[in-house]
């Protein structure tokens, strides 16, 4: 006949099992001479769900300082928003950046 353990043996605590916080990302937008201020305007409010004040205000951001915070998310869909704005614009062929980097 098999054994089995005692009941009872094998106990997690609370703080075994708590997850931890997916690390964060930043979504940065790079200025350059020929992506268009409507395009940025049009990828902020289309890939990154920007209000359309916010998104003006972002692009005027990157325009003038040369880099601008599109968004914050988990590593993945940073990644992912990242990579979906810069085919929209290889698409139209400008040269728009977008980095992902920890926060």
């Amino acid at each position: 006949m098999a054994e089995f353990p005692e009941h009872g043996t094998d106990v997690l605590t609370e703080s075994e099992t708590k997850l931890e916080k997916p690390k964060l990302f930043k979504v940065l937008l790079h200025n350059d001479d020929f992506t268009t201020m409507e395009f940025v305007v049009f990828v902020l409010e289309y890939v990154f769900m920007r209000s359309a004040p916010d998104a003006f205000a972002i692009m005027l951001k990157v325009h003038n300082e040369g880099l601008g915070l599109a968004g914050v998310y988990p590593y993945e869909i940073a990644n992912m928003k990242s990579e979906k704005a810069m085919n929209l614009a290889k698409a139209r062929e400008y040269p728009l950046l977008c980095t992902v980097e920890e926060e």
